[in-house]
């Protein structure tokens, strides 16, 4: 069984950084790709970024892109979100997922950590 752990959400003005971790159990990210997630009140949960599995090959939103950074630590078995210019719109709960290579389906979800970006 895999166990995600997001931390690093909190309240952050707007223009501001914040940098979300996501850890797992055992050797995770040396297994699975990983993929960060958001979900805002009253919205579906959309993709943010992703990090291949044994690749440096990453996929952004559009939303996102040159202003977010997803990256991974194998020998932490931790994966990163760096967030820098957020706005307003960037306020949701954060969800790290593990990626299945042959599906190309998320196995397994953390809990999520809350980012509110005030205006």
């Amino acid at each position: 069984q895999v166990h995600l752990v997001e931390s690093g959400g909190g309240l952050v003005q707007a223009g501001g950084t914040l940098r979300l971790s996501c850890a797992a159990s055992g050797r995770t990210f040396s297994v699975y790709g990983a993929g960060w997630f958001r979900q805002a009140p009253g919205k579906e949960r959309e993709f943010v970024a992703a990090i291949y599995r044994n690749t440096d090959i990453t996929d952004y939103a559009d939303s996102v892109k040159g202003r977010f950074t997803i990256s991974r630590d194998t020998a932490k078995n931790t994966v990163y979100l760096q967030m820098n210019g957020l706005k307003p719109e960037d306020t949701a709960m954060y969800y790290c997922g593990a990626r299945n290579a042959a599906t190309g389906k998320y196995d397994y979800w953390g809990q999520g950590t809350q980012v509110t970006v005030s205006s």
